[in-house]
This record gives structure tokens, C-alpha cells and sequence, in this order.
């Protein structure tokens, strides 16, 4: 990554791009397990037998839409061609002055969805993120540009210090973004159907979201080639609701919505699921070698429920 930035600040992202393919063969060949993910999350997203070449092609797509984060932590925006949907959803949101919950996913960038930030300087964006999944990452990202590190809700801290700083952000009238689609391997999990097969998807992102009483608006950031990203927003719940009484069903319904939407957007950009792991029968590890980027999920909010 050091040399990526030496490379990208002295020749430029064009030059910079063109050391993404024997990146992409290194992964390809060195790592089989993310090879193996890859091929079946493919087949399943196409409906189709996939050959080597589109699992490269996948590789390249996650590795082009890191090289992208230098140039965005660095530069901002301006060489990038952003175009945005829904965005009328998130502003319908934002005036209820409660802040709001953006459920993203690792399907396409999460720093694309930065631009909020710029766009809205008015509009405080502060996004969780699991900082300690790749530590090297984060430091090299972070120190290209403190002010956006300074915005991070780390989804590593102990206790309920995240769910509280989450609270705490929203209570500002805030956009709080994070992952909806990966777990820590403590985490509690339900399944849900994706692509047509059992998934375990955390419940904490959705307990959360009931117990802060906010608006939910999903947000995907498809990485379309070159240097264009989609940003789509779509407005998924007023208000979370999960009945204590019934809510292995509830929150089987939530993740079933979430689920549906996510793979309709997988279908849309499908070398964009960065989820190199085997999604449907395991939860990650964390083990900081493994290709993925490094979007936070937070722990159970037991206190916040507790108050709610």
C-alpha cells in the first residue's frame, strides 16, 4: 500500500492502476479460500458456471475500488464521476432533525458514500467502521486525511461504547453509516434468504435501529468501472419496529427485507459483493491478511435496548 501511494502521488491513478493486475493474480493465486468464495457468491449471483476469468475480474473490481480509497482519503471527489439516486429520500429523512441510520453493506464502496459529507458540509456523516480488521489499512488511509479519520465510530470498541457513540451522534442530528451485512464471529446472527440460500446476517445493526427509534435508509455505492460510482439510496423504514414478544420473527422479517434489496443490487453491479469469505455457512475471522474491506458492524446494544 505504500508503494501503491508512492506510485499514485508521483504518476498518477492511471499508472497506479496498471499495478492492480499482478495485484490481482498475487490474491488469485495465493489466496484459495477467497478464490473458492468468489467462484461460488458468482455462480450464485450470475445463475451460471463462472470460469477463472470472472473471479480475476472480481478480484480486480475489489483491488480497483481500494486504489480509489488512496485517491478519495487524499484528494476528495473531484476525479471522480458520482452520480446519485434517492437522494430526495435522504433529505426527507434528515428533516425529522432525529438523525438517521445508513445501512450500507461491503457490496461496493462505503467511502464512496463519503461524498455526503461533502456535498452536505452542513450535515454531520460519521461512519462505523471496524478499524482493527486490517490495522496497516486503516493507519495509511487515516493519515492521508485526519479529518475524515476524526469521523470514524470505531465498531471494535468494547462494551456498548459504539452503540452509545452512535446515540450520541444521532442525538446531533446526524447520518450514522454502517454495515448491515457482516458479523463479528460473537455476534448474534439469523438467517435470512440470499440469492436463493440460507444466510447468516447479524440482528445487532437492526436491534440497534429499534432501540434508537431513527429513520433507516439503505445506501450502495456501486463501483461502475473507471472512475465512476453509483450511489443509491432508498428509504427502508421510518421507524424499526422488533416486539420483544415476537422477535425471532420480526427481526426475520427486517433481514428478509434487507436481504431481497441487497441481492437486488448485487444482481445490478455483481463483481461489487466484497464479502471473500464463504457468506453462507461461516461468519469472517479476523484475520487481517484476508482480502476484505474494512466496514464495522456493531456489537449488541444491550443498554440502549435495555432503555428503549
Amino acid at each position: 500500500m505504500r508503494f501503491a501511494i508512492a506510485v499514485a502521488t508521483r504518476c498518477g491513478r492511471l499508472t497506479a492502476r496498471a499495478l492492480l493486475y499482478p495485484v490481482t493474480l498475487y490474491f488469485f493465486f495465493r489466496r484459495g479460500p477467497e478464490r473458492r468464495a468468489s467462484r461460488e457468491y458468482l455462480e450464485r449471483v450470475l445463475g451460471r458456471r463462472v470460469t477463472a476469468w470472472h473471479v480475476l475480474r472480481h478480484i480486480h473490481c475489489f483491488s480497483c475500488t481500494i486504489l480509489d480509497r488512496l485517491f478519495m482519503f487524499s484528494e476528495g471527489f473531484r476525479r471522480f464521476d458520482i452520480r446519485t439516486s434517492g437522494v430526495e429520500e435522504l433529505e426527507e429523512a434528515m428533516r425529522k432533525g432525529r438523525g438517521l441510520l445508513l445501512m450500507g453493506s461491503h457490496l461496493g464502496s462505503f467511502d464512496a458514500l463519503r461524498v455526503l459529507s461533502h456535498e452536505r458540509s452542513d450535515v454531520e456523516v460519521r461512519i462505523v467502521l471496524d478499524v482493527e480488521q486490517n490495522p496497516k489499512l486503516s493507519a495509511l488511509l487515516n493519515a492521508l486525511n485526519p479529518s475524515l479519520a476524526a469521523g470514524i465510530i470505531n465498531a471494535r470498541q468494547g462494551g456498548p461504547a459504539t452503540a452509545i457513540a452512535i446515540r450520541e451522534a444521532l442525538d446531533r442530528n446526524a447520518i450514522v453509516a454502517l454495515a448491515a451485512d457482516r458479523g463479528q464471529p460473537h455476534n448474534a446472527m439469523q438467517a435470512a434468504s440470499f440469492l436463493g440460500h440460507a444466510a447468516p446476517l447479524p440482528t445487532a445493526p437492526w436491534l440497534l435501529a429499534a432501540a434508537l427509534k431513527v429513520p433507516v435508509v439503505l445506501a450502495f455505492g456501486l463501483y461502475r468501472g473507471g472512475n465512476r460510482y453509483d450511489l443509491h439510496f432508498e428509504t427502508f423504514s421510518e421507524r424499526v419496529s422488533i416486539e420483544r414478544r415476537q422477535r425471532t420473527a420480526a427481526l426475520g422479517h427486517v433481514l428478509q427485507r434487507f436481504a431481497d434489496r441487497l441481492a437486488h443490487y448485487a444482481r445490478l453491479a455483481p463483481y461489487n459483493w466484497f464479502n471473500f469469505y464463504d457468506f453462507w455457512h461461516t461468519t469472517p475471522t479476523s484475520d487481517p491478511g484476508r482480502p476484505g474491506a474494512d466496514h464495522g458492524t456493531v456489537a449488541e446494544p444491550r443498554d440502549l435496548l435495555r432503555r428503549s
